[in-house]
């Protein structure tokens, strides 16, 4: 379950939603219930009733500022995977809203040449904005300022500070890591992460060490920098328990780097979490929901990204562009790994 922050209100449900209860995915949903002949009968009852039982209703500004124009969106990823880019895509399209934008999805592959052709093919097609999403959050290249419609950048920032980016709050992530870890009363927290010419390997450090700070405490050593693989994570366990055998917290750069912590701990005879606690970044539930005990991770919240940025270009079209990096909050996903001491 996710970590408790206070008081919640209900959330109004979105086209997600609907698809999960609905068993269909998000383009059928949408489909159904913009009344498209692609969807058979019965998937479109379907659709309906379970929009019915979560009393979803339509995004209302995206009907009332998509008036004279094409109602779509350009969303452009260099992200082959799309482990981030296809939850910005979802949480995007919940706020588009059912059949009110299309989304046009563009894979650039990392060329910056192939990039430019998409954006000439999606301004071609008369797109009434672009999100640009980045496969690290690493500062890229801005896409302009003479672009005749609204970009926003999202996951990677662009490099221009009269653009506006939506990017994931990396240092915040690492100091609510530290904070969940000292709520389970551990004081030896080492970390190990992935590459440091990755920015996100660097700002989770970054707020991980002054959480720690701010708590009076210093890490098990330094941080540990390496490549995001589960060999790196086995490697870096045997040589940090070599030097401090009294660690009794791992904070992991990812989830694949925590895998191969936890297998070492498991060999060397370190129960988890009874003898040493151990937490992941990204909270990929393949990996996490597999671990044993599974992994408690910290969740990026790429969903919200995603839905942000597709406020941000509503915003643009109604008259209020806006500039800048604005960090969007992560959370903490507590499994079996960080269990509080007894």
């Amino acid at each position: 379950m996710a970590q408790a922050t206070g008081p919640s209100r209900p959330q109004p449900a979105t086209l997600g939603d609907v698809a999960r209860l609905a068993g269909v995915s998000i383009a059928t949903a949408s489909k159904a219930l913009n009344g498209r002949s692609q969807v058979r009968a019965e998937t479109r009852e379907r659709v309906i009733e379970a929009a019915e039982r979560l009393s979803f209703r339509p995004n209302q500004l995206a009907r009332s500022l998509l008036a004279g124009r094409t109602g779509t969106v350009g969303l452009l990823t260099s992200d082959l995977e799309g482990r981030f880019s296809i939850p910005i895509l979802m949480g995007a399209e919940d706020a588009f809203g059912a059949g009110e934008v299309a989304v046009f999805l563009c894979d650039a592959r990392g060329d910056a040449i192939r990039e430019q052709h998409h954006v000439r093919a999606l301004l071609s097609r008369r797109v009434d904005g672009l999100i640009v999403v980045g496969s690290r959050t690493d500062p890229r290249p801005s896409l302009g300022r003479d672009l005749p419609v609204p970009v926003v950048y999202a996951y990677a920032p662009s490099e221009d500070p009269s653009d506006l980016s939506i990017v994931p709050d990396s240092v915040g992530a690492g100091r609510i890591a530290v904070d969940h870890l000292l709520a389970c009363r551990r004081t030896r927290i080492a970390h190990i992460t992935g590459d440091p010419g990755y920015c996100a390997a660097r700002e989770r450090a970054e707020g991980a060490l002054a959480a720690l700070a701010d708590a009076g405490l210093a890490p098990v050593g330094e941080p540990r920098f390496g490549s995001w693989s589960e060999g790196w994570g086995r490697a870096a366990t045997a040589m940090l328990l070599d030097r401090h055998p009294e660690v009794d917290a791992v904070l992991c750069g990812s989830d694949q780097i925590a895998r191969g912590v936890m297998d070492v701990l498991r060999e060397r005879g370190h129960r988890v979490p009874e003898d040493v606690a151990v937490m992941g970044f990204d909270n990929w539930k393949i990996l996490t929901s597999a671990a044993r005990p599974p992994l408690t991770s910290v969740d990026m919240n790429l969903e919200q990204v995603g839905r942000a940025a597709a406020q941000a270009v509503f915003a643009a079209l109604a008259g209020s562009p806006r500039s800048g990096i604005e960090p969007q909050g992560c959370r903490v996903v507590i499994r079996g790994s960080t269990a509080p001491l007894s």
